[in-house]
């Protein structure tokens, strides 16, 4: 079964929309794989470095509002997925994004702002990671000698596209 967590990327903005997230200029790439370098390249955040060492470990991203606004590709989950990244937890995604999370088999939590705000709290603590338990809908946050557990709702039929590992295996399950 998938695993989901890991390090967490901390991206302290709102409205961070699908070009930043994989710039358009690489949309005409062949493979998923190829996506892989370009991960928020265009991401203009004080002290982000697209390329760094938080980027390339991350296996969660917390972010604030509207997450993956902007045009609609499924390119965006894509370049996640080849990074490893198993989920993105925010107060709120674009709908297209939230849906193209799910049926990639990734997930797209959102929790209420005084949630997203205790999973900030963290940022800058030592060895912070996310556990994320889709089956049980719970997540886990340690770091700096620090542990939340915090409960989050994602509808029955997105669960199970998440754990069957997204659309097409969902469908080969049940069709």
């Amino acid at each position: 079964m998938k695993q989901f967590g890991g390090p967490v990327l901390y991206l302290d903005r709102a409205d961070i929309n699908t070009d930043e997230i994989i710039p358009a200029k690489y949309l005409t790439e062949i493979t998923k794989e190829d996506l892989k370098p370009y991960i928020l390249e265009d991401l203009k955040l004080p002290g982000f470095d697209p390329k760094g060492e938080k980027t390339r470990s991350a296996r969660v991203i917390v972010s604030r509002a509207n997450f993956g606004c902007g045009s609609s590709r499924e390119h965006a989950p894509w370049v996640f997925e080849v990074n490893g990244i198993t989920a993105v937890i925010a107060e709120s995604f674009a709908r297209i994004f939230r849906q193209n999370m799910f049926n990639c088999g990734m997930a797209a939590i959102e929790l209420p702002k005084e949630k997203i705000d205790l999973l900030f709290s963290f940022d800058n603590c030592p060895d912070t990671a996310i556990g994320i338990d889709v089956e049980k809908q719970t997540l886990t946050i340690s770091g700096g000698g620090r542990k939340e557990i915090i409960t989050f709702d994602v509808s029955p039929f997105d669960k199970a596209l998440v754990l069957a590992g997204g659309w097409v295996d969902y469908a080969d399950q049940k069709y």
